[in-house]
């Protein structure tokens, strides 16, 4: 009996063993066909699907974009600011990665336009919706019955932007006419417009001028409800001197414009984005790179859906750097009101008004430096009857200075070996065949010197030089023998030296050059040796003057001085990043000697030659020279003919001051006067209350330093 028991026992334990193994077998199996599912499974994802799900992936990623910040500032040599930027409050859209389709920024465009009216000059809102504009209008509200503006067939061949144009274009007058096109309506239509424009986490400025606080307001209030869509803070220039040196301060595109589509690959390789502002123009163009600023960073998390979600600032903005300049306000302010009150003064006289008189220019720099101190270009608007500020006409416009060149004239013989110091030429009339007579203004001897030819302006000396340097023989009314045509580019070449015919070199994106004479006859030639062939801008004869002044040096002609780091809120710029030192372009070809005796015959001009009259008794030392070109005017009779109705002259005027150490050379040049006795010198009249508005200006600095 025991021994069964024992037996029994034994087996049930057998038996209870042997189940375990098949538990953990059923188990394993489970676990096995599990992990065989999700292999499965992540099969499928990879082979069928990765493509999809790596694209909502990217969907969902972080995507970096760049906001700009506000512009460097300018500041006159004395620190006084200049050039400011202006908060403007601001609307901005940002699409979402991959965009929004068109019906949904139509909806964020209605439910904007609750809000903000973005053109409020109904007529001009009007010249702004255009057919297309209406027509895809309809075509998103009559989605129903787009499908009808085309048949199959003209469906069958075309590319999907080709049918979306052909609906368009199916689209008829009977069809528009069945929407009222409201001034309501017309703002939601301009607004979607504005959103159209935005490339995809940009922000794109939907309005900033014109917008009211209250608008402002309504916006920033209701953000949660519009998509992509915030209340932002832009900046303008603000040019605190009005229109004074403005148009060398340049202009900025707007943000609608953007970086200027035919530069765009250079702008976006640089890193900036479709929608940045940039210079066009003037020192905005030319110190683009340093006004720009560092824009700041934000990172965009977007959902699986592309929308915003979140955005964190990865990369503080900081606004541009500071650009101080050669000028000085007060003194550019005092020089254009000085040519002003002189043009108004000639304009106002009969015998200076030629009836095409309308300009006077001036440029003023130091010698020494290249700096540029004053450039001032007042127009008189004959219509308007205004005086206007245009002072790029220092640059732009070229015009014959006459007798001014003379000192470049002489320096060329000299160097040419054909007159030396002292030589004696005779100012006799020349008669060359087929050619008018060409004189002085007066007859001033049969042997007159190097020194006397300058300070009487003779321009038979010069035309004598030139004719030598063409290496010809002059005998009267007969044609010049052995004459080297490349005389024109010799001289030229010479002229060049001292910055007359070529750039100057002044830190802007463009000056003019002048025009060049194309007729090399040989009386041009002459014409050219005494200023009335080719023709320079006011710039170029500022820079000539101050080569002779300083002794021979052309310096680089530059407007800014410094540029400084971000000012910390003063008023003041910062710490100075880079100072540019004074540039020598080149040094004239000429013995010094020769410089040193045409500086004498400028000081001669001055104390007893043509200038001598208008300054005598003042107060500081000048030399230079005056100039005088003729000008013609002609107009078209019936038959093509040109007729002569009008003598005019140009009026320049070169120098410096004072003699030994030059610290202000001027240039100026008053274009078209009548030539009537007792006109107005105008030339004169801006040259003398120029330098002493400098002098004024020098003491009162030095006074200011010796009280600090």
């Amino acid at each position: 009996m025991n021994q069964y028991r024992g037996f029994t026992e034994k087996n049930k334990a057998k038996k209870k063993k042997g189940q375990v193994p098949i538990r953990l077998n059923i188990l394993f199996i489970s676990v096995f066909l599990i992990f065989s599912l999700l292999i499965v499974q992540l099969g499928v994802v990879q082979i069928l699907n990765g493509q999809e799900a790596q694209h909502q992936i990217n969907q969902a990623e972080n995507t970096p974009t760049e906001k700009a910040v506000p512009r460097g500032k300018m500041y006159d040599s004395n620190h006084q600011l200049i050039l400011d930027n202006q908060a403007v409050k601001s609307i901005t859209y940002t699409p979402p990665k991959n965009g929004d389709t068109a019906q949904k920024r139509l909806e964020i465009a209605e439910q904007l336009a609750d809000y903000i009216t973005i053109i409020k000059d109904e007529k001009k809102l009007d010249k702004t919706i255009r057919e297309r504009d209406k027509k895809e209008y309809w075509y998103l509200q009559k989605q129903d019955r787009v499908h009808d503006l085309l048949t199959a067939e003209e469906r069958e061949e075309l590319s999907k932007s080709e049918e979306y144009q052909a609906e368009l274009d199916a689209i008829t007058v009977d069809n528009l006419a069945e929407i009222d096109w409201t001034p309501d309506l017309k703002n939601v239509i301009a607004i979607k417009k504005e959103l159209d424009s935005a490339k995809e986490l940009s922000p794109h400025i939907v309005v900033n001028d014109g917008l009211t606080e209250e608008e402002y307001a309504l916006v920033a209030e209701h953000l949660n409800d519009l998509p992509g869509i915030d209340a932002v803070i832009d900046w303008d220039r603000k040019e605190i001197f009005g229109e004074t040196l403005s148009s060398f301060f340049g202009k900025l595109t707007t943000s609608e414009q953007g970086i200027p589509s035919e530069n765009s690959q250079y702008y976006l390789s640089h890193g900036y984005t479709w929608n940045d502002r940039v210079g066009t123009s003037g020192l905005e163009q030319e110190y683009e790179h340093i006004l720009r600023g560092r824009k700041e960073k934000v990172k965009y998390s977007t959902d699986s859906n592309g929308n915003v979600i979140s955005s964190d600032i990865i990369v503080p903005g900081e606004r541009g750097k500071d650009l101080v300049l050669s000028v000085d306000m007060d003194f550019q302010t005092e020089v254009d009101k000085i040519v002003e009150e002189e043009l108004k003064t000639a304009i106002n006289n009969p015998a200076s008004n030629s009836g095409y008189l309308e300009d006077a220019l001036a440029v003023v720099m130091n010698p020494q430096t290249g700096d540029v101190l004053a450039l001032s270009g007042i127009h008189y608007d004959k219509e308007k009857k205004e005086y206007l500020n245009q002072a790029y006409k220092t640059i732009y416009d070229a015009h014959e200075p006459g007798s001014a060149v003379k000192g470049a004239t002489l320096l060329a013989g000299y160097q040419e070996g054909v007159v030396d110091i002292g030589s004696r030429l005779s100012d006799r009339a020349i008669k060359i065949q087929s050619t008018p007579k060409f004189s002085s203004h007066k007859y001033l001897g049969n042997s007159i010197s190097d020194l006397y030819a300058l300070e009487e302006s003779s321009n038979v000396y010069m035309a004598r030089i030139a004719i030598a340097i063409a290496g010809a023989t002059y005998q009267e009314n007969k044609p010049l023998y052995n004459f080297d045509y490349s005389a024109f580019n010799t001289m030229r070449n010479y002229y060049s030296q001292f910055g007359l015919g070529i750039k100057t070199g002044i830190d802007l994106p463009f000056e003019a050059t002048g025009v060049t004479g194309a007729n090399p006859a040989q009386g041009n030639l002459m014409h050219l040796a005494i200023g009335q062939y080719d023709t320079y801008t006011t710039l170029q004869l500022a820079q000539y003057v101050s080569t002779i002044a300083n002794g021979g040096y052309r310096m680089k002609p530059r407007l800014v001085k410094e540029i400084r780091e971000p000012g910390n809120g003063e008023g003041q710029p910062g710490n100075i990043l880079e100072a540019f030192s004074p540039e020598v372009l080149n040094r004239v070809d000429m013995d010094e000697k020769y410089i040193d005796q045409v500086q004498e015959g400028f000081r001669r001009v001055f104390t007893n030659g043509t200038a001598a009259n208008q300054w005598r008794g003042f107060p500081y030392e000048v030399a230079g020279k005056t100039g005088t070109a003729q000008r013609t005017k002609y107009k078209t009779d019936e038959d093509g003919e040109p007729v002569k109705v009008a003598e005019t002259e140009n009026l320049s005027l070169v120098g410096y001051s004072p003699l030994k150490d030059p610290e202000i050379a001027f240039a100026i040049i008053v274009p078209e006067n009548g030539t009537g006795i007792g006109r107005h010198q105008v030339h004169h009249a801006i040259g003398k209350r120029i330098v002493e508005a400098y002098y004024k200006m020098k003491n009162n600095l030095d006074s200011q330093k010796e009280e600090d």
